[in-house]
């Protein structure tokens, strides 16, 4: 008698997702393999991709499919690719699936968050050292215990770059747990009260998938943002002519790069 766990019980000519896909070009973020480096930065504006390129020697734009703009380049040498998420976990987890399929084996989130503690301020960056799951995208993947954590020599080597350069910009600098949400205008005063008791430092609506699919498919994943606003201090910059937003978006930025090539990413 065969053993029952070792036969396939998807129907025939059902598509495995898992199993399609690879070396070619991709679907959604329409790169293919050759035309991106192994690490990628991920920003969740489209419009933000070319902020990265003017930091980049060499640039060479991709791709722009629905909200994935993809653009390449080099940094003190190292080949560099910015591609953007677009808004939710969603959208990251399809980014993060496809890039790894062309050849992206670490990625570092540069974003915008709101803070959740009352000592941070706009421009300040901030470094995610975990990531409270309260979206749905990675319960497709994992069960509700698994945690969504960033990879520690990426996240470590961040938070030393995002320290020296908010040291040098006069701007803060902190690191700690972020939660990740996939309703932006259901976040209430009582769930936004909760998150601060529990100590949670900022909260965004990207890293939790990245972090879960990268661990799933054996890849590198961390994330630095940018202050956008203070929900528990009323402070807020979220319009983009705001110059602390702008400040802090290449300050996070800059460290990503200097993180990507310390590391050899």
């Amino acid at each position: 008698m065969s053993d029952p766990s070792s036969t396939s019980t998807s129907p025939a000519g059902v598509v495995d997702k898992s199993a399609v896909g690879t070396g070619v070009r991709q679907y959604h973020v329409d790169i293919a393999p050759g035309e991106v480096s192994t690490v990628a930065l991920l920003p969740g504006d489209p419009f933000r991709v070319p902020l990265i390129g003017e930091l980049l020697d060499d640039v060479r734009e991709i791709a722009h499919r629905r909200e994935h703009r993809t653009l390449v380049g080099t940094y003190k040498g190292r080949l560099i690719t910015a591609t953007s998420t677009g808004m939710g976990c969603p959208s990251t987890a399809i980014a993060v699936e496809e890039l790894a399929r062309v050849g992206v084996t670490s990625f570092i989130r540069v974003g915008s968050s709101a803070a959740l503690q009352p000592h941070v301020s706009p421009g300040d960056l901030l470094v995610s050292e975990g990531s409270l799951r309260m979206d749905g995208t990675t319960a497709a993947y994992v069960p509700p215990g698994y945690p969504a954590v960033p990879d520690l020599d990426i996240t470590v080597r961040l938070a030393a770059e995002a320290d020296r350069l908010a040291a040098e910009a006069g701007v803060g600098s902190f690191r700690g747990i972020n939660a990740t949400s996939d309703a932006f205008y259901a976040e209430t005063p009582e769930l936004i009260g909760d998150l601060n008791r529990l100590g949670i430092l900022n909260l965004e609506m990207e890293s939790s998938a990245m972090y879960v699919v990268a661990r799933q498919r054996g890849l590198r994943a961390a994330m630095i943002c940018a202050c956008s606003s203070n929900l528990v201090a009323g402070e807020s910059v979220y319009a983009e002519a705001n110059a602390r937003l702008k400040d802090g978006w290449r300050l996070s930025i800059l460290a990503a790069l200097e993180t990507a090539v310390a590391l050899e990413l």
